[in-house]
């Protein structure tokens, strides 16, 4: 057997944001990180900016602390321009080490120190050095309130990164939906235009800008696809009334020659198989025709009965294969949908059964939601598994047999329409297990 499978689980889609929601989040992004971008080159060009001045006041100074001390070389103590000297002789460098240790090591140049004033409160200055063999020279220029301006400064600067942030946002929600606007109101005129069978012409309610270019492919598109679905159907309709015409005729002349009680045995075995032969092409049509319209037709099929007459159809088909066909299990289960539906889903699976099992048994087992077909033929491959319902595809058992690989794919198709479910597994020795499970009938009608 060929068993049947059913089709494997559609990949799960990859989340995608939408077109708005990205808009908006470009928009954002692109404030944020500009706005990002000249807070640190504000603030970089302050501190440099600062920095210099700071540091030219104090080297002039410096220099002016020299030499105002070679003038008065008995006044060493002074202040110039806001900014505290400090001079010590030869005499007093031990003091330094003494009172200011942070001092005392520091070479020729400007120094940032941070610390505590006399009231224990932090502060921090920049320190101007100049040692010469005559004096060492100290300019403390207090930049506690240039600190603290600073730290109000980057506040401020990151206030209006979060404000032009949500700027950013706002505009972006705004040309988001300008933008979107007509793009929702053309799939919302789309999704309307699909309820009725004569498509709704797009293109005039649009602008000739993008979107009107894209509505007017969509209106170009509907009227081929509506010309596709109309010849479909028409050729529906011609199918079904030519092909059911001389099935009727067919039907009619055979059962007239059997009701002749003078023909022999082997004219009636030929006259029944054409019987059955015009039965399973009837059925056949009729879930195809169910299948082109995607319509589901209601019905109360007995599967215990139906299952003995496609045994008793198979089982005249054997031509003295050595095999045994049986129907076992609880009887009772109804299905709703039309007889020819079921016998083509249930008819493949069992007729796969018989024409791939060459000699033993072929079970079809009836349960209270499902009918299980076991058979003990050669089994099932994995290549067999995963290309079950191709279209086309025969499995690696198929050999010379006849068949165009399509019965399966129909299965498949007709479970989807009906909701049910068709599945298959090796047996527990040999063989496969194919199992067809219906959908509950609704009693509340």
């Amino acid at each position: 057997m060929v068993p049947a499978k059913s089709p494997p689980a559609r990949p799960r889609a990859r989340y995608r944001r939408r077109l708005r929601s990205r808009i908006i989040l470009a928009f954002v992004l692109l404030g944020f990180g500009l706005m990002l971008l000249f807070a640190f080159a504000t603030n970089w060009t302050r501190n440099r900016v600062e920095n210099q001045l700071v540091e030219d006041l104090m080297n002039r100074n410096i220099e002016q602390a020299a030499r105002q001390f070679q003038e008065n070389p008995e006044d060493p103590q002074f202040a110039v321009d806001q900014i505290r000297a400090f001079v010590y002789t030869p005499e007093k460098f031990d003091s330094v080490r003494v009172n200011r240790p942070e001092w005392y090591g520091l070479s020729d140049g400007i120094t940032t120190i941070t610390g505590t004033d006399e009231n224990g409160k932090p502060m921090t200055y920049k320190l101007a050095v100049r040692k010469t063999p005559q004096a060492w020279f100290f300019l403390a220029y207090d930049m506690t309130q240039a600190a603290r301006g600073e730290a109000q400064f980057n506040r401020a600067i990151y206030a209006a990164v979060v404000v032009f942030t949500l700027l950013s946002l706002l505009v972006g929600w705004w040309a988001a939906s300008r933008v979107m606007s007509p793009v929702s109101e053309l799939a919302r005129r789309l999704k309307r235009s699909g309820r009725s069978t004569q498509p709704e012409a797009l293109a005039s309610y649009f602008s000739d800008d993008e979107v009107g270019q894209l509505a007017a492919a969509l209106d170009d598109y509907a009227v081929r696809l509506t010309h596709v679905v109309e010849r479909d159907r028409e050729f529906n309709a011609d199918v079904s009334h030519e092909l059911r015409t001389p099935l009727a005729v067919i039907k009619g002349a055979v059962e007239l020659l059997l009701s002749k009680s003078d023909l022999d045995e082997k004219t009636r075995s030929r006259l029944m198989r054409i019987q059955r032969a015009e039965q399973q092409c009837t059925d056949l049509i009729s879930a195809l025709l169910l299948l082109s319209r995607n319509e589901r037709g209601h019905g109360a099929t007995d599967i215990a009965r139906l299952t003995e007459q496609l045994l008793d159809m198979h089982r005249a088909q054997l031509g003295g294969k050595p095999l045994t066909l049986r129907m076992e299990g609880e009887r009772g289960l109804v299905v709703d949908a039309p007889e020819a539906a079921v016998a083509v889903a249930l008819g493949n699976l069992i007729g796969n059964a018989v024409k791939y099992t060459m000699s033993g048994e072929v079970v079809v087992r009836l349960a209270p939601t499902l009918v299980q077909v076991i058979d003990s033929g050669p089994g099932l491959s994995a290549e067999d598994a995963a290309k079950l319902f191709e279209r086309g595809y025969r499995g690696t058992h198929a050999g010379h047999s006849q068949g165009g690989g399509i019965g399966l794919s129909i299965v498949r198709r007709l479970c989807d329409l009906y909701g049910w479910d068709v599945r298959v597994k090796p047996g527990v020795e040999k063989g496969v297990v194919a199992t067809l499970t219906f959908a509950q009938r609704d009693t509340s009608r």
